[in-house]
């Protein structure tokens, strides 16, 4: 993607949009409020809680949105061994994509190997099945960035991806063009956590970032409608109940 050239329209911006349901409180009946605000919206896709894959695959059947979920989420510390047995049963149960956590104390003791290992495991286990590695940049220093990203990617990772958005900081630009540096045009990278309007997304793209994890999708794209009508670059603003 021409990040530099990347056209404001409902449909560039749509296909952008990983819409996250992934708070730990939220009721079945507003998980169904997200899924039927995704489909009716028609982001690329939805990512929810493991438990809900089975759920929201069958009540979004037809719309074209696809269900994501995470893995090893938030904290990243779970087993090696748990953390593939998260995935196969998130693909047995639907799931088109996978986010994982890293192994973020590994990530912050240099151990690289052991980030890699893990990474590769989920990957391999995955299959074809895009993963998308959490790095959880709020803790990280710019070098750890630079290294779990490489870890990511050679372990054969599509994507590497900011943030929970639960650790108290979520993407920045800075991290964004670091992250796309360093994996170069071959790999995806992911802003996630706190981009919660239509100009901040815009920034996210411009620097390096060609998917992105929002609530908000409906703030954003209701102000990619704003602007078309209006003809006016006038913000609707931030949705500041996001993440």
């Amino acid at each position: 993607m021409d990040n530099a050239a990347f056209p404001v329209t409902a449909d560039a911006v749509r296909g952008l949009i990983d819409h996250a349901i992934l708070k730990p409180e939220l009721t079945r009946a507003d998980v169904d409020a997200q899924l039927d605000e995704a489909a009716a919206y028609r982001v690329f896709s939805v990512c929810v809680r493991p438990s809900d894959v089975a759920h929201a695959v069958g009540r979004l059947q037809g719309t074209g949105v696809g269900v994501g979920t995470v893995i090893g989420f938030p904290h990243g510390t779970t087993s090696t061994e748990a953390k593939v047995a998260e995935s196969l049963q998130a693909l047995a149960d639907g799931a088109f994509e996978l986010d994982m956590v890293q192994n973020i104390g590994a990530a912050k003791s240099g151990d690289w190997e052991r980030v890699e290992r893990d990474v590769r495991a989920v990957v391999d286990a995955a299959g074809s099945t895009v993963v998308k590695v959490i790095l959880e940049t709020a803790f990280l220093t710019d070098d750890e960035v630079v290294a779990a990203s490489s870890a990511a990617q050679r372990a054969g990772a599509a994507f590497v991806k900011t943030s929970t958005g639960f650790a108290g900081g979520g993407a920045t630009v800075e991290h964004i063009a670091l992250m796309r540096r360093t994996v170069g045009p071959d790999s995806g990278v992911k802003a996630s956590g706190g981009v919660r309007g239509l100009d901040t997304l815009l920034a996210m793209v411009h620097a390096g970032a060609d998917r992105i994890g929002t609530s908000a999708s409906a703030r954003i794209l209701d102000d990619v409608a704003h602007r078309a009508e209006t003809g006016s670059a006038a913000s609707l603003g931030d949705d500041t109940s996001s993440y």
